[in-house]
């Protein structure tokens, strides 16, 4: 409905209660509707949803529409890194949120700062996105606010040529409301535990739930030791309850994003059940590390199973869990992979130990054999050490093709004496490209940082107080903070606009007219910063 259509329609029900409603003004209402385009977490997950299936559909058709997002750890950073996209590129398309558990646990916690192993609140997860959708839906009010107060100014002026494009831009507003990604680790207890928290996050907003088939009450980081998977059937169930929470509430787009630890992953809790041979279970305990049984009076309450008409025990560690055989991490991804697309799921996450597109590649191509148009989920993790990574990968690579490496100590490459060297150059430009090439070759839909935001909050934090608590003292903020924030446009610097004063002005003058007390005079110290 456009903002003239809005208008309308109000007017015409003001006049329908007989001078009872004349007090409201009908394009006052049209502003704040717009400006509360949604109303609910579910509003928002049925249209980030469609905007994710498009942009699937779209990299189905080209690989260079791939998508990247973010995580941010509050509503504040997310709204801002939004503001800034819109900014530099003048549309939010193809940009997401994404909502990391590991920083819901360093950050959010009522415990305090924890590791990324499910101990934190499962509430926080839900109130985290909840927080993220206001704080993008107060972008968005912020934004119309000030288009509108410059139509106000265009009619006063007599300027009809700016009201049109105003009112043009009005009604084509693209919102600052984008999908995010969220992490739902895995599940938080058994399935009717991801059922519950899988509505809860839905209705805060959540088009697409990221799960993972650890188990829930040994859960670890995917860059930590110590990962335990469960059998296949385990994990599925998980999966559908995620979709039945999608399809209760309406959300039928919803996404399950699948993520398998099993390249990192050594060890599973329990030996899967298997009815025949080559079942799942079958296929999931083919991967374990046994030793044949000769002799049962050898075995004391271990468990024996049936591989190709042998008795085998397999390998128990003192934790009771059961570990599988070196090597198998990439087979059993691929089967994790394969399966989960076949029983319900839309992206892939393989979380690896480090960024290198031919290992990627090399579980995709398996992949995509039986599921031509499997995509991934990819974690471009800050626990990688990138300068590193690709600094020996094209170490490795020179070598290989008989080039002089001579000149570079492979184990020091991370020094700051190779950082003008031909081959950090090199490495930088593989970095630069990575997410590009890595879309084309290996199958990735979206790129993600799970924790940058965390880190670049201490970061700067540290140069602020390097500066303001030494010899530049107010300086240091001057100068490496608001003089940057005017000279780069950043909109914060007005800080009073950015929290909604502005917002709350106009909503004075709507209730109370002329008798109003705002907040935005002439002696409001924000407008120093209005050039």
């Amino acid at each position: 409905m456009s903002y003239q259509d809005h208008i309308g329609q109000t007017n015409k029900l003001i006049r329908s209660y007989n001078g009872t409603w004349d007090g409201i003004d009908a394009e006052s209402v049209a502003r704040m509707r717009l400006q509360n385009r949604f109303q609910t977490g579910l509003d928002i997950a049925r249209y980030t949803a469609a905007i994710m299936r498009r942009d699937m559909a779209a990299y189905d058709a080209d690989p260079a529409n791939y998508t990247q997002s973010l995580g941010c750890w509050h509503g504040f950073i997310g709204q801002q890194k939004m503001i800034s996209i819109k900014k530099h590129f003048g549309s939010t398309k193809r940009r997401y949120l994404y909502l990391s558990g590991w920083m819901v646990a360093a950050l959010r916690s009522d415990f305090g700062p924890l590791p990324d192993q499910s101990m934190h609140e499962k509430t926080s997860v839900p109130a985290l996105i909840e927080e993220l959708y206001t704080f993008l839906r107060q972008a968005d009010a912020r934004e119309l606010g000030m288009m509108f107060r410059e139509l106000d100014k265009a009619r006063e002026s007599g300027n009809q040529v700016e009201e049109q494009r105003l009112t043009h831009a009005i009604d084509n507003y693209e919102t600052h409301v984008v999908p995010i990604i969220a992490d739902i680790d895995a599940g938080f207890g058994n399935a009717e535990a991801t059922y519950l928290l899988a509505k809860k996050m839905i209705e805060a907003g959540a088009c697409a739930l990221q799960i993972e088939n650890q188990v829930s009450d040994e859960k670890q980081c995917g860059h930590q030791d110590g990962k335990v998977t469960v059998p296949h059937e385990d994990f599925l169930a998980k999966v559908r309850a995620c979709r039945y929470a999608f399809l209760e509430l309406g959300v039928e787009d919803g996404i399950i994003v699948t993520r398998t630890d099993s390249l990192g992953a050594g060890l599973t809790k329990q030996i899967a059940f298997s009815k025949e041979p080559g079942d799942l279970g079958d296929q999931y305990n083919a991967f374990l590390d046994c030793d044949e049984v000769t002799d049962l009076n050898s075995i004391n309450g271990d468990v024996i199973i049936n591989r190709d008409g042998k008795l085998m025990k397999p390998k128990r560690l003192p934790s009771n869990l059961y570990q599988f055989r070196e090597g198998t991490g990439a087979d059993r991804c691929v089967l994790d992979c394969i399966t989960s697309l076949q029983h319900g799921a839309d992206l892939l996450w393989i979380e690896t130990e480090k960024p290198h597109i031919e290992q990627i590649a090399s579980m995709v191509d398996k992949i995509r054999e039986v599921i031509p148009n499997a995509k991934l989920v990819y974690n471009n993790s800050p626990s990688f050490n990138w300068t590193l990574n690709f600094r020996q990968q094209v170490f490795d690579a020179w070598a290989e093709a008989g080039k002089d490496v001579s000149a570079y100590d492979r184990a020091r490459l991370m020094s700051v004496d190779y950082d003008a060297t031909d081959l950090a150059i090199e490495a930088d430009e593989k970095i630069r490209t990575f997410q590009r090439d890595a879309a084309k070759r290996a199958g990735i839909f979206h790129h993600l940082i799970t924790l940058p935001t965390y880190h670049t909050a201490a970061l700067s934090t540290d140069n602020l107080a390097k500066e303001y608590f030494g010899d530049a003292g107010m300086l240091g903020y001057v100068l490496g903070v608001q003089r940057q924030e005017i000279r780069q446009g950043i909109a914060c610097v007005k800080h009073q606009n950015m929290s909604g004063s502005d917002i709350g002005d106009d909503h004075k003058e709507y209730f109370a007219g002329e008798a109003a007390l705002k907040a935005g005079g002439a002696h409001n110290t924000m407008n120093q910063f209005a050039a």
